[in-house]
């Protein structure tokens, strides 16, 4: 392996695990919400109308 390939291997090595690493943390200490804000309640919609696909 050239120097170039070896400086690539690397950066994108610790991009991948760094981000890993950051995502964990950052989901570590913001936990998912347990409530959330009012107006957010489920109305069913989706249930009474034909299913719509954007294809």
């Amino acid at each position: 392996m050239t120097g170039v390939a070896i400086a690539f291997l690397l950066l994108a090595i610790v991009l991948v695990w760094g981000g890993f690493v950051a995502s964990t943390l950052f989901l570590s200490r913001h936990p998912e919400l347990e409530s959330f804000p009012p107006g957010g309640e489920d109305d069913h919609r989706e249930d009474e109308a034909p299913v719509e696909r954007d294809t």
